[in-house]
C-alpha cells in the first residue's frame, strides 16, 4: 500500500519517526540504525521506505533509511517465529551489513543480543537465512559490479564471484582475495566459499 513516504521529519525518537506529508503526520516505527541516519534532520525533507503491517487490532508502519535494511527486515519476518518487532530489534543491534555478516558466519550470539530474541530464535534465523543472505550478496554483485575484472590470483568462476560478493558486503578486493586463498573452490559451493571467507574476518 505504501512504498515510501517523502515529507518533513516532524518528530524523531530512538525507535520512532513522524513524517509530515501534506499536513498528515505518519508515525513509523524505525530501528536505531534508521533513527541515527535521521539525526539532525528534524524539520527537513526526508524519504523513508516503508512496510505496512496489518493486524486484526490495527495497522503499523515501519520505516527504513535504505533498501538494504528493508530487504533484511523482509528476510527476518519470513523466518518462523520472527515478527516485525523482533526484526526491528535485531536491526537496531546489528545494522544491515553486520546482520548479513552474523548470519553468514553463523554468529548466533550476536543475533541473540537483540532484546526479546533468544538463542533458539537466533539459531533458527541462521539456519533459514544463511543461504539466502549469501545468495543476496551474490545477486547484488552480479547486478552491480559483476563486470569488474577480478585480479589474476582468483581467476574466473566461483572464486571470482565470491570476491565480488565479499566486496558487496563491504570488504576491499585484497582482503577478499586473501580470505579466499586456500579454500577449495572445486569442493565448496559458492555460498560455502563466502561463508568460510567471512569467518576469517572474525
Amino acid at each position: 500500500m505504501f512504498y515510501y513516504l517523502d515529507g518533513i521529519l516532524a518528530v524523531r525518537e530512538p525507535n520512532m519517526a513522524v513524517i509530515d506529508c501534506g499536513g498528515v503526520g505518519y508515525r513509523l516505527t524505525v530501528s536505531f540504525t534508521t533513527a541515527n541516519a535521521l539525526a539532525s534532520k528534524t524539520g527537513t525533507r526526508v524519504k523513508l521506505l516503508t512496510y505496512l503491517q496489518v493486524r486484526e487490532d490495527g495497522m503499523e508502519l515501519f520505516g527504513f533509511a535504505d533498501e538494504h535494511e528493508l530487504d533484511c527486515f523482509k528476510l527476518l519476518i519470513g523466518v518462523s517465529g520472527v515478527g516485525p518487532k523482533a526484526a526491528m530489534s535485531i536491526l537496531s543491534v546489528l545494522p544491515p551489513d553486520r546482520f548479513s555478516l552474523a548470519v553468514c558466519t553463523e554468529d548466533v550470539k550476536a543475533l541473540a543480543k537483540a532484546p526479546n530474541v533468544g538463542t533458539k530464535t537466533a539459531a533458527r534465523i541462521v539456519l533459514e537465512l544463511k543461504d539466502k543472505v549469501a545468495g543476496a550478496a551474490l545477486s547484488q554483485t552480479q547486478s552491480g559490479i559483476g563486470n569488474v575484472a577480478v585480479s589474476q590470483p582468483m581467476g574466473q568462476g566461483k572464486l571470482a564471484d565470491a570476491v565480488e560478493a565479499l566486496m558487496t558486503l563491504g570488504y576491499d578486493r585484497s582482503s577478499a582475495v586473501s580470505a579466499l586463498s586456500g579454500l577449495d573452490a572445486e569442493k565448496l559451493s559458492l555460498n560455502d566459499l563466502i561463508s568460510q571467507a567471512l569467518k576469517k574476518f572474525l
